[in-house]
């Protein structure tokens, strides 16, 4: 079975010869291996389109967050047993009210700490140093 024919749209008719460098070769094959498409797909964009802006997604693997992480978990998980406990008809106690303002105030804790964390990641030196 053959292949099926393009739309009039899709075939490319006309052709155009470009003399590149060693380096300059090497910088768009680099570029177009980062967006995973072939060098002419890449230099018909940037022909057509301009500048391709490729991201680069960056993963921070810092144990103060990864440890922020799991506290911020028991804690919601405290709150997610208090709500299923008044949800259920438990009774108010002063022990149940203790316990809520103890996950506030961690919660407060925790939140400054990111806060400060935060402030030390994007360079910003009013943050406060530990």
């Amino acid at each position: 079975m053959a292949r099926p024919k393009k739309s009039e749209s899709a075939v490319m008719t006309h052709r155009l010869v470009v003399r590149l460098s060693d380096t300059q070769y090497e910088i768009i094959q680099k570029y177009a291996e980062q967006m995973g498409i072939s060098m002419a797909a890449y230099i018909r964009h940037q022909a057509v389109h301009g500048k391709i802006n490729i991201s680069y997604p960056i993963v921070a693997s810092v144990p103060e967050i990864q440890k922020l992480t799991a506290q911020y978990g028991k804690i919601g998980s405290n709150l997610n047993q208090i709500a299923k406990y008044f949800n259920t008809g438990g009774m108010q106690s002063k022990a149940i009210h203790e316990e809520i303002n103890d996950c506030i105030a961690e919660l407060m804790r925790l939140s400054k700490q990111v806060t400060e964390m935060a402030g030390k990641f994007n360079g910003n030196t009013q943050a406060p140093i530990e």
